[in-house]
């Protein structure tokens, strides 16, 4: 391709590469509702952990959410081969708080429910948890870190180590989904997500480039 028509394309320099990776399991509560509860998880698979090391940028910015679990995966990542440009930590992509349900075993949870979500998500994407937030909550203070990555770390690559539910409402931003479809995508413990947001393409085109969606090794 010769370089007049290479300028037309959306330009590495103008992207902003996310790498979104869910933390590790967590058996121990693994039958409760965990939600925004600050519980540890499992690190030990040593070959899932190397895999996805292996995948990983050398140079980016690596942000965790503030509960454990993220940063212990993310530890993990490092000792598996990955390497880190910088570190931070960010309360707008913990996960989503479930409120007064957190702590509920399913079986309680599903034993108050009657909607079409069920097996889906804890909750309708509308409806808030009581004394908790909703998924559309969890949306709009996703949306804010975006933004704020997106206009700080343009061009660069963010390795960001978070919840199901952030990286479900990073994909619902990216694909502009109605909310019902939001919940949809199966997100595997320490897979990744790839979404780009490329800022230089014009008016009426796709922003995001979807790259990767729940990848395991």
């Amino acid at each position: 391709m010769n370089e007049n028509l290479r300028a037309l394309l959306p330009q590495p320099s103008h992207a902003t590469r996310f790498w979104w990776i869910r933390h590790a399991r967590v058996p121990e509560v693994a039958h409760r509702m965990y939600g925004s509860l600050d519980v540890d998880c499992d690190t030990t698979d040593t070959d899932l952990f190397s895999g996805i090391a292996a995948k990983l940028p050398s140079d980016a910015l690596w942000i965790t959410s503030p509960l454990k679990r993220t940063q212990q995966t993310a530890d993990a990542l490092i000792n598996a081969g990955a390497t880190a440009a910088s570190w931070a930590r960010d309360a707008d992509i913990v996960e989503q708080d479930f409120g007064d349900f957190n702590g509920m075993t399913h079986e309680e949870l599903f034993a108050q429910r009657n909607d079409a979500y069920l097996g889906f998500w804890p909750l309708p994407p509308e409806q808030q948890a009581p004394n908790g937030e909703s998924f559309s909550m969890l949306r709009a203070r996703v949306d804010a870190f975006i933004q704020r990555m997106v206009a700080e770390h343009t061009g660069k690559d963010l390795v960001c180590v978070a919840h199901r539910g952030t990286i479900l409402a990073a994909l619902q931003i990216a694909l502009d989904l109605p909310l019902r479809n939001s919940v949809s995508f199966d997100i595997g413990n320490v897979s990744l997500t790839r979404l780009t947001h490329h800022a230089d393409v014009p008016t009426g085109g796709p922003q995001w480039r979807v790259v990767d969606v729940s990848w395991l090794p």
